[in-house]
């Protein structure tokens, strides 16, 4: 007779059922297990027969074959434990077999019959639910798991399963982690004279906007990127679930608690591809989907290598990630804001004639940022070195982070109330047309600039949201809420000043290659 119990294959954040069925029958001892096991499920075997003596039981003398069902779907991952060890014990009489026919487990074991937790249990939790079974996990899982909302049973040991499902000594469940806000984030009241910076940062904040600050060391690229977090409006209950799952799959929810706070991801740039994309034996989420519905800032960016600088082309698009390997394919979510920083020359100077090599070396260093990246970039502000008497002024500062914060919310409820909650820089391009309603000043200025300075496509619809993102924070300041929403020549005037060629020193035409060219910068009083 076969035994059954349910587990579950995790590709990315989703958890693909498997059916565990053991069978007992007489025969040579063996005991095996089939099904596209890896090398960590293929040793649970030891591991169970460990915990299985721990309690006094003894595996029979005859052949046990354990099949995970679906057979072409490739079994990883120590969490399988646990499902096994319980079909087992059903097939012996060690625990009731109805019990486990409805139920789903999830978890490692150790040789002595604990419970150890296993990445993966939030959505190991939800697949349950929708399977309309309850679900056992380790003790320290138990909190995550709790999240799903279904009928979750977590213990310690083996022991205490089998005292619960004997109802000697029945387990509570488990309640949800704590939801908290996270870290306290700088105040960008500690920004001194960098006025046009904190203006960016802003509108980054009010749009889902990318960013690159560039500018000699010390002038406050980390400090304003630092900073952004503290704009950025709580995040709701679905972006909350969102993450929390990719979280769980990395096994960073401690204790089951969830965040609040949108994340900050800050990488080393030597990180590797694998690490910012994702990737590994397993097909990890990397940096990118660990900040999803948050900030991921790379500091030193040309310093990152230019292969994975190139890959985030696509998410950056997109906002997801897809992982090829030879027999999967996983997706993991990746809409992500993009802040990054970086000095002008690889000698750190602040203009090419203060560079010791000259402009080749500023030509150099940029060289490592491609055009089609550049391109993708929504505001490139250009930070000037603080001037002494800015950092010596002692007068308390007139603009705080819950100011900034108040301004870019005001902004955020005008998008909420125009679509389905998105941020300007993820509508779509039809979208784009029908919400943002250039004035007939506005759309001459934006055609000439476009044809004066070769635009791309998406640096033209780039330029479009960012010009509804700016007149939005313009109307929100207002006590009523606008009537006419209309995108005035003034608002593409500044979106202009962030988007045209030259921030950084390189003017990028349509091809996307870089011209050379000296660092300048192109104000937006230009084109008034």
């Amino acid at each position: 007779m076969v035994t059954r119990i349910s587990t579950c294959a995790l590709e990315g954040v989703e958890a693909r059922p498997v059916d565990v069925q053991v069978q007992i029958v007489s025969g040579q001892t063996i005991f095996s297990i089939v099904g596209l096991p890896d090398k960590a499920v293929a040793e649970s075997r030891e591991r169970i027969r460990a915990a299985l003596a721990s309690l006094g039981l003894g595996l029979p003398p005859e052949r046990i074959i354990v099949n995970l069902a679906p057979a072409d779907l490739p079994k990883e991952g120590s969490h399988y434990d646990l499902a096994i060890a319980l079909a087992i014990m059903a097939a012996i009489g060690a625990v009731p077999r109805d019990v486990t026919e409805g139920s789903a487990a999830f978890g490692e074991l150790g040789l002595d019959g604990g419970l150890t937790a296993a990445p993966g249990a939030l959505p190991a939790a939800m697949a349950a639910l929708a399977q309309g079974k309850q679900f056992i996990c380790p003790s320290a899982c138990g909190a995550e798991a709790a999240w799903s909302g279904g009928h979750i049973i977590a213990a310690d040991n083996l022991m205490s399963l089998v005292n619960h499902f004997r109802g000697v000594r029945p387990l509570n469940p488990p309640a949800p982690g704590a939801a908290i806000d996270g870290n306290a984030v700088p105040d960008i009241a500690d920004i001194k004279g960098q006025s046009r910076g904190i203006r960016a940062l802003i509108l980054a904040a009010a749009g889902g906007h990318n960013i690159l600050l560039s500018g000699p060391p010390g002038c406050g690229k980390t400090m304003l990127a630092q900073r952004l977090p503290g704009l950025l409006a709580p995040l709701r209950a679905e972006e909350m679930l969102e993450l929390s799952l990719i979280y769980s799959v990395a096994g960073l929810l401690p204790r089951g608690e969830m965040r609040r706070a949108r994340p900050f991801r800050a990488p080393h740039h030597s990180a590797s591809m694998a690490a910012i994309i994702g990737g590994g034996a397993r097909a990890k989420p990397g940096e990118i989907s660990l900040a999803h519905n948050g900030v991921l800032f790379l500091d030193e960016l040309p310093e990152f290598s230019p292969v994975v600088i190139d890959s985030l082309r696509q998410p950056l698009e997109s906002g997801e990630v897809f992982i090829a390997r030879a027999n999967r394919r996983t997706r993991y979510q990746a809409a992500f804001q993009l802040v990054a920083a970086m000095n002008l020359c690889k000698c750190g100077a602040e203009s090419a004639e203060d560079c010791r090599r000259g402009p080749r070396c500023s030509e150099e260093y940029l060289s490592r940022l491609s055009g089609p990246f550049l391109d993708r970039i929504d505001l490139t502000v250009p930070l000037s070195a603080v001037k002494i008497a800015d950092l010596a002024l002692k007068s308390p500062p007139t603009f705080n982070s819950a100011q900034g914060q108040a301004l870019a919310e005001g902004a955020r409820k005008l998008q909420r109330e125009r679509g389905d909650g998105r941020p300007n820089a993820r509508i779509s391009g039809a979208e784009v047309d029908a919400l943002v309603q250039l004035e007939p000043a506005a759309a001459a200025l934006l055609s000439s600039a476009a044809e004066r300075f070769g635009l791309t496509a998406r640096g033209y619809y780039k330029t479009l949201r960012l010009s509804r993102t700016i007149a939005d924070l313009r109307l929100s300041e207002g006590n009523e809420a606008p009537v006419d929403q209309t995108v005035i020549r003034a608002d593409v005037a500044e979106a202009l000043s962030y988007r045209l060629p030259g921030q950084i020193g390189g003017t990028f035409g349509k091809a996307g290659t870089a011209q050379r060219a000296r660092p300048r910068l192109i104000s937006s009083s230009a084109f008034h």
